[in-house]
């Protein structure tokens, strides 16, 4: 996929928490919750490595999440903010650029109903659209029931995350990020003796407003 081929682009979209980055234990509910803080935000071990290997092969990458502790009052915008922009600035640093970041920041509990909280497919079909994505040849990593429901009603292909490889609908499990990669790339790599790249334009022309439109859905 040079710089002279037209789309469809495939893609991988991904879940953030527990797949991109470490989850955080929360003591007040004692569980494994998203970071509240950019102090809490760590990539998880191999993650940049993953998305490297992946855009290198000639995928986009999309970041596809439910952020709801805002609607819940744990969160300020300007925290989810400040955790997004450390997330991009680490993946840069290893050359990684994200095509598109979309988080739904409502919860049904807290602010009604919405069209963008996943398993919604609101999002991966948006960017299916935008970027004139082929959704035969892309993908949906999550660590959720709901992101592999979203990513099947895109009509993408899912991988689970989960240390617990059973009781999954997903098309591939996998226990990490790192894994998952290489599960979508070893076919690619079996069959064609050089992979395509994704074009300096394409990456450098991202679905990447400013945060407050990240979660625009018109509810």
């Amino acid at each position: 996929m040079g710089a002279n081929r037209a789309a469809p682009w495939p893609a991988v979209f991904l879940d953030r928490d527990g797949v991109i980055n470490r989850n955080i234990f929360n003591p007040a509910t004692g569980s494994c919750e998203a970071p509240l803080t950019a102090a809490e935000f760590a990539l998880a071990p191999g993650a940049a490595q993953a998305l490297h290997q992946l855009q290198s092969a000639g995928y986009l990458l999309f970041v596809v999440s439910n952020q709801p502790n805002y609607a819940k009052g744990k969160s300020s915008l300007k925290d989810l903010a400040a955790i997004d922009q450390k997330m991009r600035r680490e993946l840069a640093s290893s050359d990684v650029v994200l095509s598109g970041v979309y988080y739904c920041l409502h919860h049904p509990e807290y602010t009604g109903p919405c069209a963008c909280r996943k398993p919604s497919p609101y999002f991966p079909l948006r960017a299916i659209r935008k970027f004139r994505l082929d959704p035969k040849r892309s993908w949906m990593i999550g660590d959720r029931k709901t992101d592999i429901l979203c990513g099947r009603s895109a009509g993408v292909r899912t991988i689970f995350i989960s240390e617990d490889l059973h009781d999954t609908d997903a098309d591939l499990t996998a226990p990490n990020l790192l894994v998952a990669a290489n599960q979508i790339l070893a076919p690619q790599q079996q069959s064609s003796p050089a992979n395509a790249r994704v074009s300096s334009s394409t990456l450098r022309n991202p679905d990447s407003r400013s945060f407050a439109s990240y979660h625009s859905c018109g509810v």
